[in-house]
């Protein structure tokens, strides 16, 4: 039966992409060709929904799951490198939103893996996305639990790989910022420092400690060695640009950015800054040093 379901989802899925109704979501969902990044680690993702796919001898790891349509998208794009879908052993997840952790589900089922994920957004995770502290019920995937739950600093091992889980909360409350070498290189995958619109970082909180976590987050953020700099979403780091760069052979290896990751940073705190000095003319919020 597990067999015959698996089989049913690789033929509903082509049929689900095709059925994405938001224009946002089409417009960060459309296939591009998968590529290596550096050493062992290969961009498997959508336009500017990421996916990255870390190949070993004892099976393969792959970071985030994308939307619910993504996962034929991801599927083809391993295939396409010349691996197997099915010889993923382990799932990571950056956090807990639709448009990160939708296909985890159906990923689980077509791989059997193990998904490892944040204590923190693993009910997240398991309700599929209800009652999220931004969008209420608005954005809604596939429930899946987490099979093993991470702890800042715990890593993660397959076939001489590793990979560092860093807790960098604030867009959801257990955002998970992956680190590992790549070729000998320092890679980090942002989970995302981004502020939206209807967070709320002073009174009424979006969560309790969000902008305690947000100050914390830009201080990890910046202690962690980069020379690689990736991300949840291709737009943080000029995915598209690097990427046609990369494939021309212009020069050295594009993402390698440790100048761009710093702006990032910079940026994405500014914006913070601002945000919560405006929370604080017309809340008591404590102050964040």
């Amino acid at each position: 039966m597990k067999r015959l379901a698996s089989v049913l989802l690789l033929f509903l899925f082509p049929a689900m992409a095709a059925c994405q109704a938001d224009p946002a979501s089409r417009s960060w969902n459309q296939p591009v060709e998968p590529f290596r990044i550096a050493g062992n680690l290969y961009y498997v993702g959508a336009s500017d929904i990421a996916s990255y796919l870390v190949a070993t001898p004892e099976g393969h790891i792959l970071l985030d799951g994308g939307f619910v349509e993504t996962v034929p998208l991801i599927r083809e794009s391993v295939k396409k490198l010349g691996f197997r879908i099915e010889d993923v052993k382990i799932l990571l997840n950056t956090h807990a939103h639709y448009d990160h952790a939708g296909g985890l589900a159906g990923l689980k089922k077509l791989t059997g893996a193990k998904l490892h994920a944040s204590a923190a957004d693993a009910p997240a995770l398991a309700r599929g996305g209800k009652d999220d502290p931004l969008f209420g019920d608005q954005f809604l995937f596939p429930p899946v639990k987490p099979d093993r739950l991470v702890k800042d600093g715990d890593t993660v091992t397959l076939g001489g790989s590793t990979l560092t889980a860093h807790l960098t909360p604030g867009h959801t409350a257990g955002c998970t910022t992956w680190t590992m070498k790549a070729g000998g290189l320092n890679a980090v995958i942002v989970c995302s420092t981004s502020v939206l619109p209807m967070m709320k970082l002073g009174a009424e909180p979006s969560y309790p400690g969000i902008a305690e976590d947000y100050a914390r987050t830009f201080r990890t953020l910046r202690a962690l060695p980069c020379d690689l700099f990736l991300a949840a979403h291709g737009s943080f780091y000029n995915l598209k640009e690097k990427s046609e760069r990369l494939k021309k052979g212009e020069g050295a290896n594009p993402f390698v950015d440790p100048d761009g990751y710093r702006s990032y940073l910079d940026r994405n705190e500014k914006t913070f800054r601002e945000r919560l000095e405006t929370d604080r003319n017309v809340s008591t919020s404590p102050k964040i040093p």
